[in-house]
């Protein structure tokens, strides 16, 4: 095992740096291994403006570290015995019957339907708004007409935006591909359908109060709002250099910046908000195969089948993201299945997801290991600085 104080030291000091270099405003860090916290760090500002620092209880945007929330709900509904993951994606959601897909140019009517188990791997066609398939295109055109309604009183609800969705032509046959996209959000509608309640309130009722998780929901209500931490972006000079850290303060994929009040849309994409201590208790339970302390939030079994997926050969292409070779995805979550293969410090079976402002969640089974980022720079994803600082704890950090 690695000497915790001079690693602690030297992860400091690297993201000191990028806080000095205009390349993030603040973050904290949190290790757990074996049951104990080994490491937690908090450095520099959630609001620049306000000069208030990044702290333990800052409240940040989970973006896509949402995730495998969204995984978790649709998981114990199979355990269940409420959804088989083979169901048609129209057995819930009734926009998603008679769906095209396009092949070489032409609209092809599908022979057989989406089900959720595409959903839960990104292989269903569907994408985010973009420029440069058929499906992001009309993606687009509905998430600009929620985006016109989203601080109004016909707000997109969930059903609505993903039954809309599901009219849309897919860029591919269910299956056949792998493709980032909206997949996520659509399973959320599928868990309303199928559980008979909003997504929110069963994500309450089965994860958030089991695991005591109180600061995580898809909105931070006023009495919390001083903790929800600004968004950054950085400025760059005429020849490339980082200038300065401004704040950004636009919404993105329909999520409020500031989620003041309860959305009519809950994104399983994008939606939550969160900190690093009640992640910690999600990415626990899961490490503890669904138990955290003395709670039972999903059967061992059911984990195991959470966290080992593998994509199909006829299903890889597309998964061809730079930092996830020797990875495969499925229910919504990277697993390592080649560490050899990969370009930074990795580990066999390790798991997990990040967030578009560059929250990120690795969890590690063999070393009982789990690894949690907060930060809130636009952009982000798994970025440098969150390479960087996994090769620090992973060079340290023996089994």
């Amino acid at each position: 095992m690695g000497n915790y104080a001079e690693m602690e030291k030297l992860i400091d000091s690297t993201i000191n740096k990028s806080i000095d270099n205009n390349e993030v405003a603040g973050m904290n860090l949190l290790v757990v291994k074996d049951g104990k916290e080994v490491i937690y760090t908090e450095q520099g500002k959630a609001d620049i403006g306000e000069n208030k620092d990044f702290k333990r209880d800052t409240i940040i945007r989970l973006y896509s570290q949402s995730k495998p929330v969204t995984a978790a709900a649709v998981i114990k509904l199979m355990e269940d015995g409420v959804i088989d993951l083979t169901q048609a994606v129209s057995d819930f959601l009734p926009g998603f019957k008679d769906q095209y897909y396009l092949q070489n140019g032409e609209w092809k009517k599908l022979e057989s339907p989406m089900l959720v188990y595409h959903l839960l791997s990104m292989t269903s066609g569907l994408s985010y708004p973009a420029e440069d398939n058929i499906n992001g295109v009309q993606v687009d055109k509905i998430f600009k007409e929620a985006d016109s309604r989203l601080y109004t009183d016909n707000a997109m609800t969930t059903m609505e935006l993903c039954n809309a969705i599901g009219k849309c032509v897919l860029s591919y046959r269910p299956g056949s591909s792998w493709m980032y996209g909206t997949s996520a959000d659509v399973l959320g509608a599928v868990v309303e359908s199928a559980s008979g309640m909003k997504f929110s309130e069963y994500l309450n009722k089965n994860i958030f109060e089991p695991l005591g998780m109180k600061d995580t929901a898809f909105w931070v209500p006023e009495d919390k709002q001083n903790r929800l931490a600004r968004t950054y972006e950085t400025v760059w000079d005429e020849n490339g250099n980082t200038k300065d850290m401004i704040e950004y303060t636009g919404d993105n994929l329909l999520i409020m910046n500031r989620m003041k009040t309860q959305p009519a849309f809950e994104s399983g994409g994008a939606g939550l908000a969160s900190t690093l201590d009640d992640y910690m208790k999600f990415a626990t339970m899961l490490n503890n195969n669904g138990t955290y302390e003395g709670v039972q939030v999903l059967k061992p079994e059911t984990v195991r089948y959470m966290i080992s997926p593998t994509l199909r050969e006829s299903s890889r292409h597309g998964f061809n993201w730079v930092g996830l070779e020797g990875y495969s995805y499925g229910n919504l979550l990277r697993v390592c299945k080649d560490p050899s293969l990969s370009p930074v410090m990795v580990r066999m079976g390790e798991y997990g997801w990040d967030g578009w402002l560059g929250p990120y969640f690795a969890n590690f089974p063999n070393e009982n290991m789990t690894i949690l980022m907060g930060m809130q720079k636009r952009d982000a994803g798994t970025w440098t600085l969150t390479r960087k600082l996994r090769n620090i704890i992973l060079s340290n950090v023996l089994e």
